[in-house]
């Protein structure tokens, strides 16, 4: 048994790419995260900028609390094992009858991590329905191995490059992960992935928590950081990131410029023009 998944859903897990739903705390809990990513979109004139370079646990208390939270890393230990790295955490937030989207992906395309060991959370700050845009996967679609992406760079679409599979995706074959607030999804970092525009009355907040083992290597530059949540580092691949004192705390804002001017180099190695978006 595992800590939280039984071992059918870890073996499914392993044959289907994801597993959804998963509590890993209440409501009301989430309505508190909910409140805090809400006033610190309030205080920033909005989410996005400090967001996009999938390091904002570094600069937000409430973020890496996420990012470390005992229930979440329970279910990656899971499937991942005891010893994690949070390596990124995306914002994906889709307004109310807002045409934002995610075209069809694969995350691992421009990661420049050397294996697909690698699993994203996915929690639900709001609901996340199939109204709202939910994620939707192809099962087993993770052996498909990494498939050709091509950049659209396209307005709405909410990935960092518009990125989008190259061939063909049977949408017949797709499986809807709707969530509750305080519910994740896992999915493997090769499962192709996609979800609709919110046509909901309400918000769709998502927090996606990126966790690698500490045996991935960067192989797209040097001196990757990442932040040890769970158990030991015992191959030093990466920088050891800290969590900030404060929200904003004027050292963790240093260090995040310094991390940021690499993340972006690995995220936009070789694309042409300018990115539409830089979330991940």
């Amino acid at each position: 048994m595992g800590k939280v998944l039984s071992e059918e859903r870890v073996a499914a897990y392993h044959r289907d790419g994801y597993a959804s739903p998963i509590r890993v705390m209440d409501a009301a809990t989430a309505a508190a995260y909910r409140r805090k990513f809400e006033a610190y979109e309030a205080a920033q004139g909005g989410w996005y900028e400090l967001s996009k370079g999938a390091k904002l646990y570094l600069l937000q208390t409430w973020v890496a609390e996420l990012a470390m939270h005992p229930g979440i890393l329970d279910a990656v230990e899971d499937v991942l094992g005891p010893d994690l790295f949070c390596w990124g955490v995306s914002l994906f937030v889709k307004d109310a009858n807002n045409p934002s989207f995610v075209s069809w992906h694969q995350d691992a395309t421009y990661w420049g991590l050397d294996r697909p060991d690698v699993v994203t959370a996915w929690l639900a700050l709001s609901p996340a329905t199939e109204v709202s845009g939910c994620m939707k996967v192809i099962p087993g679609s993770q052996t498909w191995n990494q498939i050709e992406h091509r950049d659209t760079l396209a307005k709405e679409n909410l990935l960092t490059r518009g990125q989008e599979i190259a061939v063909a995706v049977n949408e017949n074959e797709a499986v809807a992960m709707p969530l509750q607030p305080g519910e994740i999804s896992l999915h493997h970092v090769l499962a192709a992935h996609a979800s609709e525009p919110n046509r909901s009355d309400d918000r769709r907040i998502g927090v996606a928590i990126r966790y690698i083992p500490p045996y991935v290597r960067q192989i797209n530059g040097d001196q990757d950081s990442a932040l040890l949540v769970r158990g030991e580092d015992r191959y030093g691949h990466f920088v050891h990131e800290k969590p900030p004192v404060a929200d904003m705390d004027a050292a963790a804002l240093a260090e995040h410029r310094r991390i940021m001017e690499f993340r972006q180099a690995v995220l936009y190695k070789g694309v042409a023009g300018a990115p539409a978006h830089t979330a991940v």
